[in-house]
């Protein structure tokens, strides 16, 4: 069974605090989907989104345990951290767009049009630059430093807002309708801790995020 989320559009925009009432009217995904190479440390992680004519709002909120970010910078190896992820495919035709958050809110976001994976990386995988990728604004209840990892419970939760500009320059103008159908996932993460995980809301046939062919549908309300 395919996983569906529903894109609840918002007249005026949510801000970037985890406690604002607007996040109320968002679906909950939850990232229920670990894969069987992590630890037995599976966070409770929930996702929401919400949409206006300009861009995506979006809310993580991770009951987590030990939490470890040390990537501060733009583009940094952020998965590697205590991480949380969206990706997006606007067109079937077009490649995907990967925005990746550690828990202290660095970004790393990349335009993707062939996932296949080379000793480098990926085959084809566009990074944004920084005058484009920095239009991406995250808020994460958490400093953006965290270490040394923390092992006990903590509660965490990044905010987002990605404006549609920040895709346009590499598939064209984004206008969604009410019904129209984009794909994409929400994941959870960490590789560079004592537990490490990854889970999925859409789940994942191998350990590897980079699959479009996983992708859930998210339909624009």
């Amino acid at each position: 069974m395919q996983s569906t989320y529903i894109i609840h559009s918002v007249d005026a925009a949510p801000s970037l605090d985890a406690n604002d009432p607007a996040w109320r009217l968002a679906n909950v995904a939850e990232i229920a989907h670990f894969r069987q190479e992590s630890s037995d440390h599976h966070p409770k992680t929930l996702a929401r989104l919400l949409h206006d004519k300009t861009g995506f709002y979006g809310l993580f909120q991770v009951d987590d345990k030990y939490v470890r970010a040390v990537r501060s910078q733009f583009q940094g190896e952020v998965w590697k951290d205590s991480c949380v992820e969206f990706f997006v495919q606007p067109k079937k035709e077009c490649g995907y767009f990967n925005f990746e958050m550690n828990c202290g809110g660095a970004l790393l976001c990349s335009y993707v049009t062939d996932p296949t994976r080379t000793p480098t990386g990926l085959k084809k995988a566009l990074p944004l630059p920084e005058n484009i990728g920095g239009l991406v604004k995250t808020r994460s209840t958490l400093s953006k430093v965290v270490d040394p990892e923390i092992t006990k419970s903590c509660e965490w939760k990044l905010a987002f807002h990605i404006p549609f500009a920040v895709m346009e320059p590499y598939i064209g103008k984004l206008a969604p309708a009410s019904g129209e159908q984009w794909h994409g996932n929400f994941y959870k993460c960490a590789e560079d801790i004592s537990h490490p995980h990854w889970g999925a809301w859409a789940p994942v046939d191998q350990l590897n995020f980079h699959l479009p062919r996983c992708f859930g549908t998210l339909i624009f309300h």
